[in-house]
């Protein structure tokens, strides 16, 4: 996947080009599916920014192994982005959890 094919899997299914954010909570990693999209005139984002963003977030997926996870979750869901409601999707990083949650202190 990369992240022309993750912008269209959002549109696929939500009809719109959400905004995708990453959020580590409670030594969990989840890829939030935010309710603000491209479409929105008052969106912070270019087209090319956005585009970059989500290739930024597709990287950090395959480097997790979170891929399918995210697809799978997305096609699946019964829940929809809406104001002040993200869609969340924990990535299960199996036995690398600890290479990826180091805290620093």
């Amino acid at each position: 996947m990369n992240g022309i094919e993750l912008r269209q899997l959002l549109i696929s299914k939500w009809g719109y080009s959400y905004d995708i954010q990453l959020r580590r909570t409670g030594g969990k990693i989840f890829v939030q599916v935010m309710w603000k999209y491209l479409e929105q005139a008052s969106f912070p984002l270019t087209e090319e920014q956005y585009m970059a963003h989500l290739d930024e977030v597709v990287n950090h997926l395959h480097a997790w192994g979170g891929v399918e996870q995210v697809k799978n979750y997305i096609e699946t869901t019964r829940q929809k982005p809406r104001l002040g409601k993200a869609v969340s999707i924990p990535i299960e990083l199996g036995a690398r959890a600890s290479e990826w949650l180091v805290e620093k202190f």
